[in-house]
């Protein structure tokens, strides 16, 4: 029987930190900010995954690096099996951002007020070379209808703030789309719209990406809507990823004591339910500038082991078929 060959990554993260440099006075050095601090991982072409976690865990740092907007301190990040250069001249720069859509947070805020709607959507085709006027207006009334805004026609005249918050985020997708990329890197693209909106947007990113075959990065701190569109989540914790899993299993197996806690944290439209006692760990996300010992989480952890958590720095463990977690519960026994 042949097997088949293994399949190549799109996107690969390898040791991977972002730190930033504290400064007093503008020159004295007095630590760093350790926003991303050692993350490995791979996506597949046609993969969707969720990087999940906190506020202040490194979630949209981890996006800005792999966007190269910043520099990685340390380690490696591969595009296609070829690496990121640390700094980027102007055409690594595009033929970078032509392999990576980005769909930002705030559609009001990505979107230039004083720009109409086909000046926004004309200027990144403009850059990357397409100058027949033709084929720009027909890319754009090409993603304008893949997202749904129909006629494209209607929209093309309008200034953003002529759009409601959905629509807003609707030229956001399509602008990441124009440069036909192979990734598409979505931070939190749904948590300035109304509820109602946000499952609209999520159902047309999901369809998008399955119809292009697209490698999909979702950023959130919202576990309640992954299970719709993810196939797999990385849970991060203080700039490290602490659990992996398809989506499923993740869900409904949670091993990482920061993955149970998060998920005990979702909200429950049953009142009773939402007023229920809920084994949610007291206190605040670690300072990133003066992480704690050992496992970051040990502070807050039901779980903690004296001499142990606070003091090794826990490593991805395999607890079951293609799920990995970094907690000591699950360390293989040392051989004599």
């Amino acid at each position: 029987m042949t097997q088949s060959p293994p399949r190549t990554p799109l996107l690969e993260a390898e040791d991977l930190h972002t730190w930033f440099e504290l400064r007093r006075f503008g020159f004295v050095r007095i630590g760093h900010v350790r926003a991303v601090d050692g993350v490995d991982f791979a996506l597949y072409p046609g993969e969707s995954a969720a990087f999940v976690g906190e506020s202040g865990c490194g979630k949209s740092t981890l996006a800005r690096t792999l966007l190269g907007l910043h520099p990685p301190t340390r380690g490696q990040v591969r595009i296609e099996g070829h690496p990121l250069p640390p700094r980027m001249g102007r055409k690594a720069r595009l033929e970078h951002c032509a392999r990576i859509g980005f769909v930002q947070q705030d559609p009001y805020g990505a979107l230039p007020p004083f720009m109409s709607i086909r000046q926004i959507l004309s200027e990144p085709l403009r850059i990357h070379g397409t100058t027949s006027r033709n084929e720009r207006f027909a890319r754009i009334d090409k993603a304008l209808t893949e997202v749904n805004l129909r006629p494209a026609a209607d929209f093309l005249p309008k200034f953003p703030h002529m759009l409601s918050g959905g629509q807003q985020q609707r030229v956001v997708i399509a602008r990441a789309l124009l440069l036909a990329p192979a990734l598409l890197i979505a931070d939190e693209p749904v948590s300035m719209l109304d509820a109602s909106v946000r499952v609209e947007v999520l159902r047309l990113l999901r369809s998008v990406q399955r119809e292009r075959q697209l490698s999909l990065a979702f950023i959130t701190h919202d576990l309640s809507t992954v299970r719709h569109f993810a196939d797999r989540i990385f849970v991060m914790y203080a700039g490290k990823i602490v659990e992996s899993a398809p989506v499923d299993a993740l869900l409904d197996t949670p091993h990482h004591p920061y993955t149970r806690a998060l998920i005990d944290a979702i909200a429950d439209v049953d009142a009773d339910n939402a007023l229920s006692e809920r084994a949610i760990p007291a206190g605040e996300p670690p300072s990133l500038v003066h992480p704690p010992t050992g496992c970051r989480f040990h502070p807050r952890c039901p779980e903690f082991m004296a001499g142990i958590c606070d003091v090794q720095v826990p490593t991805m463990q395999p607890v079951a078929h293609q799920h990995a977690a970094a907690c000591h519960l699950y360390d293989k026994p040392k051989e004599p």
